[in-house]
């Protein structure tokens, strides 16, 4: 039996955290405007989860007034040197060990050592985290991100094949090598592997295929995977691959996967760029469920899904569109702790 493991996302939290936008490559320089719509965006977001639960912003130093200004009085700051501020992918990813909790630190170097992308503090951020929360720490040699597995809460774990295969982020791992580290880190038994992402992910600013714009597991079993109806848009047949693996799978019980299909906004670029906006990157906590809003016609219909697969859960849209601008949505800026 599996040492520890990773609660589904919808089982209780204890709280969330979240960094605030700081100065880089990606938000552009302090007091720019780039930086102004990141801050604010961040901010919305955080302010919907801390009315639900404790939520708490890392932020650099020179950052928190503006941090302090533009976050509801409810939410903890914590000070610490940033780089970014996508916590799913630097942050601890929370496990239950025998013991009690557990924080599993991936290897993190920017996605794959991206020419862009700075990691030096980021890097240190998981392991942070567990100090103030006094959780013991797992360090992986596995490099990773967060977004870039999905767990069912019950042994299945969903992979992609450009993430955890990626040359830039494990050069010379198997998939069984892979496999067996996701395992003991996470309590896992099966992994669906994944081919690809989305295309606009494989971008200057993206992940090169996190699953978590693609696929995510519901407490029913039913695995939410984004489709794309268009069949003139690239992503139509990477989405029809992805459904049929899907399709094709067992979980961690030996059962077949029931697939539910998430439509993908109508709008497919922004100022003529080819964007990955989905609504399966959406944030699950404690009786709500933050969806990932673009002023598109095809909104209400996922609510709609999501309000399906959350029946207990308020269904909360918020506009991503300015997180997404930047490289994720608002499952990449999030991060659970367990209760």
């Amino acid at each position: 039996m599996p040492t520890q493991r990773m609660p589904a996302e919808w089982e209780p939290h204890q709280r969330t955290w979240m960094a605030f936008p700081t100065p880089n490559p990606t938000f552009g320089e302090a007091g720019g405007p780039d930086l102004t719509r990141a801050r604010a965006a961040w901010s919305t977001v955080a302010n919907t989860v801390a009315r639900y639960e404790p939520v708490t912003v890392l932020v650099s130093p020179a950052d928190r007034t503006a941090a302090r200004e533009a976050l509801d009085p409810r939410i903890e700051v914590v000070e610490v040197p940033l780089d970014d501020a996508w916590l799913r992918d630097s942050g601890p990813t929370f496990v239950r060990g025998a013991q009690g909790p557990v924080a599993v630190d991936w290897t993190f170097n920017g996605w794959g050592a991206q020419s862009w992308s700075r990691w030096e503090d980021d890097a240190r951020v998981a392991r942070f985290v567990a100090g103030r929360t006094g959780t013991p720490v797992s360090s992986s040699p596995l490099t990773q991100e967060g977004g870039g597995f999905h767990v069912d809460g019950a042994g299945t774990v969903l992979l992609t094949d450009t993430v955890q295969l990626d040359p830039g982020r494990n050069p010379g791992w198997t998939r069984e090598q892979v496999e067996a580290e996701v395992h003991a880190q996470l309590g896992t038994t099966t992994a669906i592997w994944l081919p690809r992402g989305l295309t606009a992910d494989y971008g200057e600013f993206g992940t090169r295929g996190h699953v978590d714009i693609v696929a995510a597991f519901t407490p029913s079993g039913a695995v939410l995977v984004h489709t794309q109806p268009d069949p003139g848009h690239p992503d139509h047949a990477v989405t029809q691959e992805v459904t049929e693996v899907l399709r094709g799978a067992r979980d961690a019980r030996g059962e077949r996967l029931e697939v539910v299909e998430l439509l993908a906004p109508e709008r497919h670029e922004v100022d003529g760029e080819l964007v990955d906006h989905s609504y399966v990157n959406h944030y699950v906590a404690n009786s709500v469920v933050v969806l990932c809003a673009f002023d598109d016609p095809r909104d209400a219909r996922a609510r709609a899904v999501l309000a399906a697969a959350y029946p207990d859960r308020a269904v909360v849209p918020v506009d991503a569109r300015d997180v997404f601008a930047f490289g994720g949505g608002i499952h990449c800026i999030t991060q659970q702790q367990p209760a």
